[in-house]
C-alpha cells in the first residue's frame, strides 16, 4: 500500500516515517512540504538516516498516486485539500483539526471559517473503532483530548464534573521555536497556559457527552522542561462515592480487550516512542483520581493516526506499533 504523508517536515511527520518503516503493508511514497522541495528528508529528519532515500516533494492533490495519506499540516489547511483527495479514492487520516468538531463548534473555537465541511469519525480507536472499520477519512484526535478521554471515559456516566490537569513536553508545540519553548523559559520551570481556554477542551467535552456524560469539563494545560509525553491528571467528582477497587475493576474491565491502553502506573518515560497509553486510579469516595501517560507524539497523534489507518483499512491495528516505550 502506497503512503503520503503531506507535510512531512514537522515532528510528527517524522514519527509517521519512523513507524511506518516497521509496517508490513505500507510503503511511504510521497513525502511533501512547500518549502523543502528537493530537499532529502534526512537533511530534515537526520534520525531517518539510512532509512529512507526519499525526497521533499510539493505536489498537487490531484496528481498523487496513492493509497493513504495522512495530513500532518496546520489546522485550516486540511480542509483544502482533504476533498480533492478523497474523490480520486485516496483514504486520509487528517491530523490537524478541521474535521474534529461539527462545523458551528470548529468555527467558534478556531475562529475561521470551515469551507470544506463533512462529517468524519473521531478516531479514537478504543472508543470508535466501529465507526473508522472501513471508513474513508477519520479526524485524528488532538493529543491532549487523548490523554485527557481515555483516563475519564470508565467513569463518564459516573461524573457530574471532571477537571483535566496536564503536563506536556515541548515537542507538542511543534518544532517552530518561540519565546515559549526557548530553554531559559522551559528549563526548571513549569508554566500554565490558557489556562481556561484550550482549544483541545472542545473535542474533551464533545468526548464526555458522546459517552452520555452530561458532566460539566474543566482542562488547564502546563509546560514542563520533557521532550515528549504528557500526563494527565482526572479529577472526575461523582454523583456517588465509589471505592477504588470497585474503580479499578472498571478501568480493567473496560479496557481489556485494548492492547495499547495499560492498567498500570503512569510514568511518562515508560510510554516514550510507544503507542501506549498508561492509566491507574485511586478513589476518596466522592472523587476519583484517574492519571494517563501517552507520548504526545505517538499515541497523541502519528501512532495514533497509523492504528487508524489500519483499523480503516483491515490491517492488524498494531502493525508497525507493537513496541515498547524507552525507560529510562
Amino acid at each position: 500500500m502506497k503512503v503520503a504523508i503531506v507535510g512531512a517536515s514537522g515532528y510528527a511527520g517524522g514519527e509517521l516515517v519512523r513507524l511506518l518503516y516497521h509496517h508490513s503493508s505500507a510503503d511511504v511514497v510521497c513525502v511533501t512540504s512547500r518549502s523543502l522541495a528537493g530537499t532529502p528528508l534526512d537533511e530534515v529528519h537526520p534520525h531517518l538516516k539510512g532509512f529512507t532515500h526519499l525526497k521533499f516533494e510539493n505536489p498537487a492533490p490531484d496528481t498523487m498516486d496513492v493509497d493513504v495519506a495522512f495530513l500532518a499540516v496546520p489546522h485550516t489547511a486540511a480542509m483544502t485539500i482533504a476533498g480533492k483527495l478523497l474523490s480520486r479514492g485516496i483514504r486520509v487520516v487528517d491530523m490537524s483539526a478541521d474535521y474534529r468538531l461539527p462545523k458551528d463548534v470548529f468555527e467558534k473555537v478556531y475562529g475561521v471559517t470551515h469551507t470544506d465541511y463533512f462529517k468524519a469519525p473521531y478516531g479514537i480507536p478504543e472508543l470508535h473503532r466501529k465507526e473508522c472499520t472501513n471508513a474513508k477519512f477519520i479526524a485524528n484526535p488532538g493529543c491532549f483530548p487523548t490523554g485527557a478521554t481515555l483516563a475519564a471515559a470508565p467513569l463518564a456516566r459516573y461524573a457530574h464534573t471532571v477537571i483535566f490537569d496536564s503536563k506536556t513536553g515541548v515537542s507538542g508545540a511543534g518544532d517552530n521555536p518561540s519565546a515559549t519553548t526557548h530553554y531559559p523559559n522551559v528549563g526548571d520551570n513549569v508554566n500554565p497556559y490558557k489556562w481556561t481556554s484550550h482549544r483541545h477542551l472542545a473535542e474533551m467535552k464533545q468526548e464526555l457527552a458522546g459517552l452520555g456524560s452530561s458532566a460539566a469539563c474543566y482542562f488547564t494545560p502546563h509546560l514542563v522542561p520533557v521532550n515528549r509525553g504528557i500526563l494527565t491528571t482526572a479529577h472526575i467528582l461523582l454523583k456517588e462515592p465509589m471505592e477504588t477497587k470497585e474503580a479499578e475493576k472498571l478501568y480493567r474491565d473496560y479496557y481489556k480487550d485494548e492492547f495499547f491502553v495499560r492498567y498500570q502506573k503512569p510514568i511518562l518515560a515508560a510510554v516514550r516512542g510507544s503507542n501506549f497509553c498508561d492509566i491507574m486510579v485511586e478513589s476518596e469516595g466522592l472523587r476519583v483520581v484517574a492519571i494517563s501517560a501517552i507520548d504526545n507524539l505517538v499515541k497523541g497523534a502519528s501512532g495514533q493516526a497509523i492504528q487508524n489507518m489500519n483499523i480503516m483499512c483491515g490491517f492488524k491495528e498494531t502493525d508497525g506499533l507493537d513496541a515498547a516505550g524507552m525507560l529510562p
